[in-house]
C-alpha cells in the first residue's frame, strides 16, 4: 500500500481547499486501492514542522520507503516535500512550490495569522535560518519528482521551478494562480504518480 503525505503551505492548514479536495478524492476510492493518507497540521516553525513529519514517517511508514512513499506539497509545503523526499528516497509532487522561502518570506516577518485557524504566530529571523538550513541544492533523482505549475502564479516565478526541477515530470499550465486554479482536475495524475493504481472508473471527484 502506498503512503501519501500532503503538506500545506504558509499560513495554511489541513482545512485548505486543495488539502480538502485531495482528501475527499482519496476517501472516495475503492478501499482496496485507497492509499494511506497523512495530512499533518504543520507547525509554524520550519524545523519543528519537518521534524514532526519525519518522525511520523519513521514511526508509521517505515515499510513505505522509496517508491511507496510520496510527499505532495503546495507552495512552502513543496519546499518541505523536496527536502523530505531527498531524505527518505521518496517520490514528491510539487504544486507551485517555493524554492527560496528563506528570502521570499522575509516581507512577512512579524506577526502573521493562519488563514484557516485564525491562530497568530511570529515569523522571525530563526524561521529564515531554519528554512535555509534545509535547502536542497539539487535534486538527485529527477524521475521521482512531478512538478505542477501555472504561469499565472502571482507569488512565485514558475520558470524558476521549471529550471530547478529539470528532468522531472512536469505539467505547466497557462494562466491560473498561486493557489493552482482547477487543482481537482490534476488529482488523478498525482495519485497515479504516487503509485496508486486507479483507473478512470475508480476516480470520484468530491
Amino acid at each position: 500500500m502506498s503512503t501519501i503525505v500532503y503538506l500545506h503551505g504558509f499560513r495554511s492548514s489541513p482545512q485548505s481547499i486543495k488539502a480538502s479536495q485531495f482528501g475527499g478524492v482519496v476517501a472516495g476510492l475503492p478501499k482496496a486501492l485507497r492509499p494511506r493518507l497523512y495530512v499533518p497540521n504543520l507547525q509554524h516553525q520550519p524545523a519543528a514542522a519537518v521534524a514532526g513529519v519525519a518522525a511520523w514517517v519513521e514511526r508509521e511508514a517505515v515499510d513505505c520507503a522509496g517508491e511507496k512513499l510520496c510527499f505532495v506539497g503546495s507552495s512552502l509545503g513543496g519546499y518541505y516535500a523536496t527536502h523530505l523526499a531527498e531524505r527518505f528516497g521518496a517520490r514528491a509532487v510539487l504544486i507551485n512550490p517555493a524554492l527560496r522561502p528563506f528570502d521570499d518570506l522575509r516581507p512577512y516577518a512579524g506577526t502573521q495569522t493562519n488563514l484557516y485557524t485564525g491562530e497568530s504566530f511570529d515569523v522571525t529571523a530563526a524561521h529564515f535560518a531554519e528554512l535555509a538550513a534545509m535547502r536542497v541544492a539539487r535534486i538527485t533523482r529527477p524521475g521521482r519528482y512531478f512538478l505542477l505549475v501555472q504561469t499565472g502564479n502571482e507569488v512565485l516565478d514558475w520558470r524558476h521551478a521549471v529550471a530547478f526541477y529539470g528532468g522531472a515530470f512536469q505539467y505547466v499550465e497557462g494562466g491560473g494562480d498561486h493557489a493552482f486554479e482547477g487543482f481537482a482536475a490534476q488529482i488523478p495524475a498525482i495519485l497515479r504518480f504516487a503509485r496508486v493504481r486507479i483507473s478512470a472508473s475508480d476516480f470520484t471527484e468530491r
